[in-house]
């Protein structure tokens, strides 16, 4: 992830905030994922933060692109985003009857959606603090052991990914207020990259073993919590400058 950071500071950002989006404060505390980690035991203490409560949508990616012109599709560098970044946008700057403006935005790399959330003096969530807010239902802060919920949020895997996305927010805010966090969208999240690593990359003097810093997650501890180990396989098949049908973001923000 370093070398992802080193990259970031190549591309000049105006500074602004764009929109104004509305973020959820998240108590933080002892979490325990459902990764196993070499150098990880226990739970994880997480610190307090904010995430949005939806999803970013069309209209507000395309204030971002707006204001901020060397992310518009048409003139992004290619090492950013490849050729599918936004391809079903009417135009490098409209939006067009297959991104309506409050459906979450997708086709959207890694590299592009860290950059929109550091405009608004934000980042990407970490995979901890996308586990931790994800693992609440509309009551209850951890309702994993619930084999109603999870087969709940199994459901939306059973979908095809070519079904037309819904708009963000309607979904019942979970016990944290924030939605859309299962049946909408795949999200990125901060460090996508260092969620699963084979054993021999790390060590045959794989020369990008960057991306695989601390300990990578080699299994999972709780294997009745399929729908968490096909999102890291997901992530975990991506590239930075890729780009999905189906995969979105939100930002978060770290609390004082």
């Amino acid at each position: 992830m370093r070398r992802l950071a080193a990259v970031l500071l190549l591309i000049p950002l105006a500074g602004l905030a764009v929109g104004a989006a509305d973020y959820a404060q998240l108590p933080g505390g002892n979490f325990r994922t459902a990764l196993k980690y070499e150098d990880r035991k226990g739970a994880t203490r997480i610190a307090p933060f904010a995430l949005m409560r939806k999803p970013v949508t069309n209209a507000e990616f395309l204030a971002f692109v707006r204001s901020q012109p060397q992310w518009r599709r048409d003139r992004v560098a290619r090492v950013f985003a490849e050729p599918r970044y936004l391809s079903h946008w009417t135009s490098a700057d409209a939006l067009g009857a297959k991104a309506l403006p409050q459906q979450p935005v997708v086709q959207v790399s890694w590299f592009a959606a860290q950059a929109y959330c550091e405009a608004q003096d934000a980042r990407l969530p970490s995979w901890d603090e996308w586990e931790y807010a994800a693992a609440a239902d509309e009551t209850r802060r951890d309702a994993r052991r619930d084999p109603a919920w999870r087969e709940r949020i199994l459901r939306w895997y059973s979908h095809p990914s070519n079904q037309a996305l819904a708009r963000t927010g309607l979904q019942a805010p979970n016990a944290y207020g924030v939605q859309d966090l299962h049946g909408l969208v795949w999200e990125w999240t901060e460090d996508f990259s260092s969620l699963l690593v084979a054993g021999d990359n790390r060590n045959q003097g794989d020369a990008d073993n960057a991306k695989f810093c601390g300990a990578g997650a080699l299994s999972m501890d709780d294997r009745d919590n399929y729908a968490v180990l096909m999102r890291v396989a997901m992530l975990s098949s991506l590239n930075a400058e890729d780009t999905t049908a189906n995969m979105g973001f939100r930002c978060a923000k770290d609390l004082k």
